[in-house]
């Protein structure tokens, strides 16, 4: 969850002290460069340019509103920011507008996945089930299908199947059944409605645990709208291919399935390439990474009672130790 600006104390950067020890030795060189993924209103971001003055960013990000907020926010820097419009997907073209195709370029990256607290707080984004708003839930409002569209054209296996894959729905497919036949008499617009057909399907004794019944449908839609998982799934082998050696890459997961991408991105990389049964290490056949983090570090208690959206956080983080097979970023693009 990215902040939301310097005028509400209640919407600060996650994990930031945290992100800040496990990224600032490889960012305290001068020409280092920040690779921030997922720039929000740029909360991260101005920190490290604050503390370190030589420090270089490359921020993306597909919502252009938050794009237009963080340029103000960061524009004290001056040249040493340089914002792109794109998805996380895009990491190849961003640094290539930037002057640094070449592999090995970048110092360090913070991928701060999810919704931005920006999204969750506009009303007419669609994002938060707890305010009658359009269906739309896109982070780009430029392009691509609303919320609307999926409830509305998407076939009954196709709704479950989000659902359930993208939301651990247990009753995705009555809700998809109940989807379809309110949507015969009237298309979806408003996440009311929506909400209206969650509490219609679940079962009161449900109802009584796991938070509010809308939040696991809401995230399907959204993740789904936002096709995020294919879009890190591109993400995470680009960052990890664009980073010099003794690059740091931080990554910051607030849903299971996001945090297995990464965990399975990295897995590979942090283990010897050699035969098993060789008694000694093959030249270039070493781990390409090493782990900062044991496993997925969680937000502390003091963090979370900063800030509740911190709740669900999984942050994970390595360090580029030797070359890998990759040698530009064309195979990326």
């Amino acid at each position: 969850m990215k902040d939301h600006g310097t005028d509400n104390p209640r919407h600060v950067p996650v994990l930031l002290g945290r992100a800040d020890e496990l990224l600032g030795p490889a960012l305290t060189e001068p020409g280092a460069v920040y690779l921030d993924c997922t720039l929000g209103l740029g909360g991260h971001a101005e920190h490290f340019l604050r503390t370190y003055p030589e420090l270089r960013l490359v921020g993306l990000d597909r919502d252009t509103t938050a794009l237009k907020l963080a340029g103000e926010r960061l524009a004290p820097y001056g040249d040493r920011v340089t914002l792109v419009h794109t998805r996380y997907d895009g990491i190849a073209d961003a640094l290539d507008e930037a002057g640094l195709a070449e592999t090995g370029s970048v110092s360090g990256i913070l991928m701060d996945l999810g919704v931005s607290s920006m999204q969750l707080d506009e009303a007419d984004r669609g994002f938060a089930y707890s305010i009658d708003a359009p269906l739309d839930m896109r982070m780009d409002p430029t392009t691509g299908i609303t919320a609307a569209d999926v409830l509305n054209t998407y076939g009954h296996g196709d709704l479950a199947r989000i659902l359930k894959t993208y939301g651990d729905e247990r009753f995705a497919g009555k809700i998809a059944s109940e989807v379809l036949r309110r949507r015969a008499v009237k298309p979806f617009t408003t996440s009311a409605e929506l909400v209206d057909v969650l509490y219609a399907t679940i079962p009161a004794a449900a109802r009584r645990t796991g938070g509010h019944p809308a939040k696991r449908t809401f995230q399907a839609l959204r993740v789904e709208v936002n096709g995020e998982l294919d879009s890190l799934a591109a993400a995470l082998p680009a960052a990890l291919n664009s980073l010099r050696i003794g690059g740091r890459i931080v990554v910051m997961s607030y849903q299971s399935l996001e945090d297995r991408l990464v965990k399975q991105e990295f897995a590979p990389r942090i283990v010897s390439r050699s035969p098993l049964d060789l008694p000694v290490e093959l030249p270039g056949m070493g781990p390409e990474f090493r782990m900062l983090t044991r496993g997925a570090e969680k937000a502390t208690e003091v963090e979370i009672e900063e800030n509740p959206r911190a709740t669900p956080v999984r942050m994970r983080a390595a360090e580029r130790i030797a070359p890998g097979s990759t040698t530009t970023l064309e195979g990326q693009r």
